[in-house]
C-alpha cells in the first residue's frame, strides 16, 4: 500500500491501492485505478457567465430649456456630432462630444472653464476655425458678456443710439458692474475667446440659427460620442425640460453581471470569447468594469449583486441582425503556457506534506504543483517530462 492519499478534485482526499486486487480480510471492493499520460500545454483558468447582446445601458435624454419639442428622431436613428437630436421651438438642439454639458450661458468673452473647451473642441472637429487658445496657467479676465440680440426699442425711444447693443441705456445713477476677476487657465479648461466666438456664429448661421455667438444651457446636448435612439419618451409640443428619450452606443455590446467575488480576476483589456444563440463564437475585449455594485429583480431571480462588465466585439459583422440576444462569455483569467499537466485524480498527497505521483510500476515521485483548472493540473519533478505515464483514479 502507498504511504499517501490521492487527491480527487482539489479537496476530496482517499485512500487507494495500486493493485487491483482487493484486500481479502476487508471484504471491500477494490478501488479500480487507470493510467494518464502527462502532456505540455497551456492551462488556462476560466470562467463562462450569462451576458446579453445590445447595445448597452440606455441613458435618458433629458432637455436643458424651456419650450416646447417641436421635431424628435426615430427610435432607432443614429446621430452623431452636430447633426440635431431634437427641436426646441423649432430650433434645433444638436449632438456635440464630451464630458462636459453647458451648466451656464457662455457669452462673455474671457470666460474659462471645460463647458467652453467642449464647445471649442467640438467646432474645431467640425471644421471651424476657432483661433489660438490661452494655454494653461494663463491669467485671463472675463470681458462684458456680448449681446444675444439687439434691444427693442421702447415707445419714448428718442435719444440717439437707443436700441444699439453697443451702448446699452442704464437707468441714472446706477453704477457700471464691477470688473470680473482674472481667472487662471486650468488643465481641461477652455477659454471664449474672440475667434471662438466668430467661429459659433458662422456655426449658428450654418445651423440655420440666429448667429448670435451667445450659447445657453440646453443648446446642446452633450454626449460621450454618436449616439443611438434607443426609445422616444416625449411627444411633439411636450414641454422640453422634462425626459426627451433614451439613448445607447452606436455599437452593438455584451453586458455581463459578475459577481463582486470573482470580478478582481477581471481587467480591461482582457480577452473573452462570446457564444451566440447559434453556437459560433465571436472574440471580443473587457471595455468597461462597473464600479457599482447593482441588485436585480428577485422576481426574476436576478437578487444576486454584481458588477456590470462591458465587452466590446471584435467583428460586429457576426451579429448583424441581432439587436439584443442571450450569450455565453467566457473569461479567461489567467494562463500557464507550455506547461506539464495530469489529471487532478493523479495526484497524491504525502503524509509528510508535499504531493507525488505513482508510475505504472509502483515506485512514487514527488511533484510540485502549480495551476489547477478544469480537473486538470501542472506539475513538475525530476523524472517527470511529456509521454510520462502515472496512475491515475479512473
Amino acid at each position: 500500500m502507498a504511504s499517501a492519499v490521492v487527491v480527487g478534485g482539489v479537496v476530496a482526499v482517499a485512500s487507494w491501492r495500486t493493485s487491483d486486487k482487493g484486500d481479502p480480510g476487508s471484504g471491500g471492493s477494490p478501488v479500480r485505478v487507470a493510467t494518464a499520460v502527462v502532456t505540455r500545454g497551456d492551462l488556462s483558468t476560466t470562467q463562462t457567465l450569462d451576458g446579453s447582446l445590445g447595445f448597452g445601458r440606455a441613458s435618458t435624454v433629458r432637455g436643458g430649456k424651456a419650450g416646447l419639442v417641436t421635431w424628435l428622431p426615430k427610435a432607432g436613428a443614429t446621430v452623431r456630432r452636430g447633426e440635431p437630436l431634437y427641436r426646441v421651438d423649432n430650433v434645433p438642439v444638436p449632438v456635440f462630444y464630451g464630458t462636459t454639458p453647458l451648466y451656464r450661458t457662455l457669452a462673455a468673452v474671457g470666460t474659462t472653464g471645460p463647458d467652453v473647451r467642449t464647445v471649442a473642441d467640438n467646432l474645431r472637429a467640425l471644421g471651424y476655425d476657432t483661433g489660438l487658445q490661452p494655454p494653461v496657467g494663463t491669467w485671463v479676465t472675463p470681458g462684458p458678456a456680448a449681446p444675444d440680440s439687439p434691444p427693442a426699442p421702447s415707445a419714448d425711444a428718442g435719444a440717439a443710439g437707443a436700441g444699439d447693443p453697443q451702448s446699452p441705456s442704464r437707468p441714472p445713477g446706477e453704477a457700471s458692474p464691477a470688473p470680473a476677476a482674472p481667472v487662471r487657465v486650468g488643465r481641461g479648461d477652455g477659454v471664449l475667446t474672440a475667434g471662438l466666438v466668430s467661429a459659433v456664429k458662422r456655426w449658428q448661421s450654418a445651423a440655420g440659427t440666429t448667429p448670435t455667438g451667445v450659447l445657453g444651457v440646453g443648446d446642446l446636448s452633450v454626449q460621450a460620442g454618436a449616439v443611438r435612439v434607443d426609445g422616444v419618451q416625449a411627444q411633439l409640443a411636450d414641454a422640453a425640460d422634462g425626459a426627451l428619450m433614451t439613448v445607447t452606443d452606436t455599437a452593438k455590446s455584451v453586458t455581463v453581471s459578475v459577481h463582486p467575488s470573482e470580478a478582481g480576476s477581471i481587467h480591461r483589456g482582457d480577452t473573452v470569447s462570446v457564444s451566440l444563440p447559434d453556437d459560433s463564437t465571436v472574440r471580443g475585449r473587457v471595455r468597461s468594469i462597473g464600479g457599482t455594485v447593482r441588485v436585480g429583480d428577485a422576481s426574476d431571480g436576478g437578487a444576486e449583486p454584481g458588477l456590470t462588465v462591458g465587452v466590446a466585439l471584435d467583428d460586429t459583422a457576426a451579429v448583424r441582425g441581432l439587436d439584443s440576444a442571450p450569450v455565453r462569455v467566457r473569461f479567461t483569467s489567467k494562463t500557464r503556457r507550455g506547461v506539464l499537466t495530469v489529471p487532478v485524480g493523479a495526484l497524491m498527497a504525502l503524509r509528510e506534506g508535499g504531493y507525488a505521483v505513482q508510475l505504472p510500476g509502483g515506485r512514487l515521485t514527488a511533484v510540485r504543483t502549480g495551476m489547477f483548472s478544469q480537473g486538470a493540473v501542472e506539475i513538475s519533478g525530476a523524472g517527470i517530462h511529456a509521454g510520462t505515464k502515472v496512475v491515475t483514479v479512473s
